[in-house]
């Protein structure tokens, strides 16, 4: 199990957990918690991610998985699961996407990674530096998967941190409705077809960060 790549895991997950009306998305659901950090200079220098995964996903996903103590797992055990579900992220774009002054900016590989396990879920901690640290007037940060197969929900309690902003920089969250009622109104196979590859974005969390 540990050799798996996460998004494996999501097709086997779609195809096991959504039978009967496997034709909806989205299929699994992260609650969200984003970092923004920033370094002394003011400039930013990239984005710590805490993604939650729903309790059917976790449970389906430490199937298999050896521990020392049963129902629990340490960071360690599940060690080279994060490695190979961190890796799997770039072929998505971290599911992250950056704008500073209205130009589009990339991340490194992810760094810092790990994944825990507590009250029979997942969470997968990572931080994506940025591969040019930037001092915009304003940033935007939006956080969704293109397919909607995945549905990002930002947390209900502090969402979005500043770590380090310089003073007078204001944060705007802008949380997308909710897109399953109507993604569920569309055919699996259109889906995979290609016809609504960009469908998420209309349910992207838009973060602002507007500085002086």
């Amino acid at each position: 199990m540990g050799t798996r790549r996460l998004f494996g895991w999501l097709l086997a997950a779609a195809m096991t957990l959504a039978a009967g009306p496997a034709s909806a998305h989205p299929h699994v659901w992260i609650t969200a918690t984003s970092e923004l950090l920033y370094a002394a200079d003011g400039t930013i220098t990239g984005v710590r991610h805490a993604w939650t995964f729903d309790d059917m996903f976790s449970a389906y996903a430490v199937q298999g998985l050896e521990s020392k103590t049963k129902g629990a797992y340490t960071r360690e055990e599940l060690g080279p699961l994060a490695q190979t579900n961190v890796e799997s992220l770039k072929e998505y774009a971290y599911f992250t996407f950056a704008k500073a002054d209205g130009k589009k900016e990339r991340f490194q590989e992810p760094v810092d990674y790990f994944l825990d396990y507590k009250d029979t879920v997942l969470t997968l901690h990572f931080t994506l530096p940025l591969k040019n640290p930037v001092k915009p007037k304003q940033l935007m940060l939006e956080v969704f998967d293109r397919s909607f197969f995945i549905d990002f929900q930002m947390a209900k309690d502090s969402p979005v941190k500043l770590v380090g902003a310089p003073a007078g920089c204001q944060m705007k969250l802008e949380r997308p409705n909710d897109g399953t009622a109507s993604a569920q109104k569309l055919n699996e196979q259109t889906f995979l077809n290609g016809e609504n590859t960009n469908f998420g974005m209309m349910f992207a969390n838009k973060i602002t960060v507007d500085c002086p």
